[in-house]
């Protein structure tokens, strides 16, 4: 690893200029007014002001705001939660009929320390968001320790993409990720395709922990393998001088090589670049696959 500093000296491709706006401070006073936490905030996405400002999106992240894993790239507080907030769900659908969403993110901290890790109370939240609003909706969840069972409750909950974050390569998982395994993701993405054929799988992953481009187009054949249709790669950024430093920045040429290569293996939509992260554009890349396959009628399907 490199010293700590050297997350500061970004390259050109990665100089961005925060603006404040009208739409950005709505969607703040919104996320206040419900008691509600967006993984924008807690991990320090350097997307916040355009999904924010310009989008007026954002993504929700559910089970509150302390997580039971210590993993090494993320800003989230960890610890043991003390509590379950069953109102929760309810007051995410106000806050997504409110914002006239589209499409709607909703992630989660890992919450190992429930029987069923947070799955009911992931399908109870998609429940909630069809009861006031038509607009799609992404799971991002964590790995639920592997249960079956847990899996088929959020498969079952029937949201429009399931995502579930390799986040590295295998041979960086037992460093940059806490209690988590690189099989046992495979395994997850791998029962929810095989519980719903029809389903959107989604996994993301960070590149700049040290890994290389033979084990990232690795990682990539590794999740076609168990049934992903969309995968989102990005730069990792170091959010604090508490968490990993960055070894080395990519390209946005390098990026492009990716996503060319992602698609070459067969996956629907690859999203790949210097600031994408999990649910960067997410809303579009539902869009336009939804369009594609329209496009495409019943031949294509």
């Amino acid at each position: 690893m490199v010293p700590d500093t050297a997350y500061r000296r970004k390259p050109d491709w990665l100089r961005t200029r925060p603006t404040a706006s009208e739409e950005f401070g709505a969607v703040r006073r919104l996320m206040r007014a419900k008691a509600l936490t967006t993984v924008c905030e807690e991990a320090r996405c350097p997307n916040i002001h355009e999904c924010w400002g310009t989008h007026g999106t954002a993504t929700f992240m559910i089970l509150g705001s302390v997580c039971t894993r210590r993993c090494r790239f993320c800003s989230v507080a960890t610890g043991l939660p003390t509590e379950l907030d069953l109102d929760e769900p309810r007051r995410l659908a106000e806050a997504v009929a409110e914002m006239g969403l589209r499409h709607v993110v909703v992630t989660m901290v890992n919450r190992d320390d429930l029987s069923d890790g947070g799955a009911g109370v992931c399908a109870a939240t998609v429940a909630a968001i069809r009861a006031v609003s038509r607009c799609s909706v992404e799971l991002l969840t964590s790995d639920f320790c592997g249960s079956e069972a847990a899996i088929d409750a959020v498969v079952r909950a029937a949201p429009e993409v399931l995502s579930h974050n390799v986040e590295t390569v295998r041979r960086l998982t037992p460093l940059v990720r806490s209690h988590s395994r690189y099989d046992r993701s495979l395994r997850f993405l791998d029962t929810a395709h095989r519980l719903a054929p029809d389903l959107l799988v989604k996994s993301s992953l960070m590149v700049g922990l040290g890994e290389t481009a033979a084990e990232v187009h690795e990682t990539l054949r590794d999740l076609r393998s168990v049934g992903v249709s969309i995968v989102n790669i990005g730069q990792y950024l170091q959010p604090t001088a508490q968490q990993l430093s960055v070894v080395r920045y990519w390209h946005p040429d390098e990026f492009a090589e990716l996503r060319r290569a992602a698609r070459s293996m067969g996956f629907m939509h690859c999203e790949a670049g210097p600031f994408v992260r999990s649910s960067y554009h997410a809303g579009e890349q539902l869009a336009n696959l939804a369009a594609r396959h329209a496009d495409a009628g019943p031949a294509g399907a």
